[in-house]
């Protein structure tokens, strides 16, 4: 009886937590998750994948592969201020526009692409048959996003000219 309410305790916590995360995210939460699930899995298939490379698996390289994961986070942090940047421009020139994080959820999406195509590579290097259209169908989806953030870079600028 008392290993059930334990149980229940801790999965209204887990609930709470993850909501909380969720509305303070927005339209974020969902590639944030994917990401960090990426990271681990790309990590996960990497070790796995280094010994049919014929490569040493050492603290070093293991760190180094951390604290990139910990800096692709970093990287989505920057978008987010970018996007903050953004939303208090708007606001301080009198615009009331809602801008979700859409530099941050750029990123994210961007950097979830990329660790599809590493997690892929890891596997073909494991010795996994891939679908054939599954590395094409990420590699254009890479793309679009990379258009995506081009697009909107390129309309940055032709703001600032005005």
């Amino acid at each position: 009886m008392m290993r059930i309410r334990n149980v229940d305790k801790t999965k209204g916590f887990l609930t709470i937590v993850l909501s909380a995360i969720m509305d303070f995210l927005g339209i974020l939460a969902i590639p944030v998750f994917l990401m960090v699930a990426c990271n681990i899995i790309d990590y996960i298939t990497g070790l796995a994948a280094s010994k049919y490379r014929q490569e040493q698996i050492n603290s070093y390289k293991g760190m180094r592969g951390i604290v990139k994961k910990v800096c692709m986070w970093l990287l989505v942090v920057v978008g987010a201020m970018v996007d903050v940047l953004i939303r208090y421009a708007a606001e301080t020139m009198g615009l009331a526009v809602q801008i979700p994080f859409i530099v941050a959820t750029l990123v994210a999406v961007w950097i979830v692409v990329n660790e599809i195509i590493s997690i892929l590579e890891n596997m073909i290097d494991i010795g996994v048959e891939l679908p054939p259209f599954l590395m094409p169908i990420v590699k254009r989806i890479k793309k679009e996003v990379e258009e995506v953030g081009e697009s909107e870079a390129g309309n940055v600028q032709t703001n600032q000219k005005l």
